[in-house]
């Protein structure tokens, strides 16, 4: 696990800050996609996660209820203009495109784009060059599908990282491309996937959280999370998730 903290700066809050309009209304709504270990349903259907449970912890100190509300990822930059949501908090790649539209948090998490194989294939893929052999699923929009385009492979872009594993499973693609974090909760041995392994590692790369450009709400996050990450707070949570 690695935790990643720059210089934290408090955002000054004046009356027509976005931190004053989320207290105003009374909930922090925060766009996530189905994402396990950083967002998913537990079998009551409540949203839990390494990224939830701290996205609450930032809701309670604000004294606002948090709202999850899945959204396309491909549009999270347009449901931030719009409104729609407060904050993306998903296992967010701080890539150009959205450090650029967003007013982003400073890094909080490494992590890395792999390729998932079928366990009896997983010799067979162990480098680039053997992995551009094969037909890949990825989710759009995302870092996955950026490493698939980089790299030259044939791929079909699916809605969602689970939806890319479930194409692997049933056969209908020969790999996908998820987030390691993501490839240790859900493929492998104890796992809903124990056919499958995750084998080349393709980037490495950092998370942040993303708010409305200009937004106050970042630098409040960063001191959140720094004081959660002094406390113990986020490595407790991140031992729950397996982060």
């Amino acid at each position: 696990k690695a935790w990643l903290f720059g210089s934290f700066a408090r955002g000054n809050v004046t009356d027509d800050s976005d931190l004053e309009y989320i207290k105003g209304k009374g909930t922090l709504i925060v766009g996530i996609t189905d994402f396990a270990p950083m967002d998913y349903k537990d079998d009551n259907g409540e949203w839990i996660g390494y990224d939830a449970d701290l996205a609450k912890k930032v809701a309670e100190s604000l004294g606002v209820e948090v709202e999850f509300v899945e959204i396309d990822w491909d549009n999270k930059i347009l449901e931030l203009q719009n409104k729609s949501i407060d904050v993306v908090w998903n296992g967010m790649t701080l890539t150009p495109e959205v450090t650029n539209a967003m007013e982003c948090t400073d890094p909080y998490l490494n992590n890395a784009q792999v390729v998932v194989v079928s366990s009896d294939k997983a010799a067979e893929v162990t480098t680039v060059e053997e992995a551009a052999q094969l037909s890949f699923a990825v989710e759009s929009g995302s870092a996955g599908e950026a490493a698939a385009e980089e790299n030259g492979f044939n791929y079909v872009a699916v809605k969602s990282q689970a939806d890319a594993v479930m194409e692997v499973s049933a056969g209908t693609s020969d790999a996908c491309i998820i987030d390691l974090l993501m490839a240790g909760a859900m493929v492998g041995e104890g796992t809903s996937y124990d056919s499958l392994t995750h084998t080349v590692e393709l980037t490495t790369e950092e998370y942040g959280i993303g708010c409305r450009k200009g937004s106050d709400l970042a630098a409040y996050i960063n001191d959140e999370l720094k004081a959660l990450y002094e406390d113990g707070t986020m490595e407790e949570i991140a031992n729950t998730y397996g982060v």
